[in-house]
């Protein structure tokens, strides 16, 4: 049966509030692991927003990328009388993914978080995490809500769920897949250690979505579960931050996206018993987007800022098919009438709120659903 384009996938269990509380005696051993990379004057924090979380036994392994600020010698500090923290030294820079793979292969916890250097757990978060791990063995990937902020890290969170909501994990990937987009920004998640050892770790064929990959990759052999109402992480936003300064730009976050759906059903994923219909979808999701970009670039005017030509071979290359995709003819009129005068077309005018309005709406749902 054909995955519908058009249409959310619904959620398999939804078991709401109040959750099962667990074996309370029960202590989790959680690996959470930190790569770094010139971000000394963040560690203080992120290190001890792990080492501070009750109800598991916390395992804290920070990865030095070779870093050319102070991070040597915070870290020598921060480890003085804490067996719990793991340091490793990396001779040469080796980016984000394979960092985190260098901290994944000194890990021994029974589930594993990755957390940025500037980003922190709320507190609790690994316990909430357990507790659903725990009451659902199938369940191979946990996640709740990311915090961003800017600026002084906030006090205020949500403690406690208000419900657990269980995809089955072919389900989770189809959303993925209709979607296009990634919905986990990657401190509030959590994967069963068992899982990596069945999937692998991160695939470094990408360098800015392999968390992305990542976490479709643990929901091709496993369920995944969400935590509803809870907030299990502050996402730190600043100028210097990795996604701003070097992902940020449409067409290499396009390609990566691209690059993630192939690796994926060229892996595991690609066992999944609609493994070519899914593939097809997240294709078809990445050429409607580069062509809503074109569109977009046409309503407001900024077709010379804009690289109308390469979202279009974008597009084609992605999905052989797009001449038949509504943006499609929706270009090829706005290519009729020009740019100057696109704007002034009451349809296309239109388009430009139909999506501020989509977008608004796929964020509450995020925000509240987690996709």
């Amino acid at each position: 049966m054909p995955v519908p384009a058009h249409r959310p996938l619904l959620p398999r269990t939804r078991v709401p509030a109040p959750v099962p509380a667990g074996d309370p005696t029960r202590l989790a051993r959680v690996s959470v692991i930190i790569p770094s990379y010139n971000y000394g004057r963040f560690l203080p924090s992120s290190v001890g927003s792990a080492l501070t979380q009750a109800g598991v036994e916390t395992e804290v392994v920070v990865v030095d990328d070779r870093s050319t600020d102070d991070t040597r010698q915070v870290l020598a500090a921060l480890a003085v009388d804490e067996p719990r923290l793991v340091v490793v030294h990396n001779e040469t820079n080796h980016g984000p993914c394979v960092a985190f793979n260098d901290g994944l292969a000194v890990a021994t916890g029974e589930f594993v978080v990755r957390l940025d250097a500037d980003d922190l757990l709320t507190p609790g978060a690994l316990h909430r995490a357990v507790r659903l791990f725990d009451e659902f063995p199938e369940v191979g990937l946990v996640y709740g809500h990311p915090v961003h902020f800017h600026g002084e890290v906030p006090t205020a969170f949500r403690a406690e769920p208000t419900g657990w909501t269980i995809w089955s994990g072919e389900d989770w990937i189809a959303q993925r897949c209709r979607l296009g987009v990634n919905c986990i920004t990657t401190p509030e998640a959590m994967v069963r250690a068992s899982v990596y050892a069945e999937v692998g770790p991160w695939d470094s064929r990408m360098r800015y979505a392999c968390d992305m990959e990542a976490w479709m990759r643990a929901a091709a052999v496993s369920d995944v579960g969400h935590l509803d109402g809870a907030d299990q992480a502050w996402h730190r936003e600043h100028a210097a931050s990795v996604s701003v300064t070097d992902a940020s730009g449409r067409r290499t976050d396009l390609i990566e996206r691209r690059t993630a759906f192939d690796v994926l059903f060229d892996g595991p994923g690609g066992k999944l018993p609609r493994a070519g219909q899914l593939h097809d979808l997240a294709r078809r999701a990445l050429a409607t987007e580069a062509l809503e970009s074109a569109c977009h670039a046409y309503d407001r005017r900024l077709t010379d800022r804009e690289p109308v030509e390469w979202y279009v071979e974008f597009a084609l290359a992605t999905y052989p098919q797009a001449q038949r995709l509504p943006h499609w003819r929706g270009l090829q009129r706005r290519r009729a009438v020009g740019p100057r005068f696109a704007p002034l077309v009451p349809g296309f005018a239109a388009s430009v709120v139909r999506r501020r309005l989509r977008n608004d709406a796929r964020y509450r749902t995020w925000s509240r659903h987690g996709v």
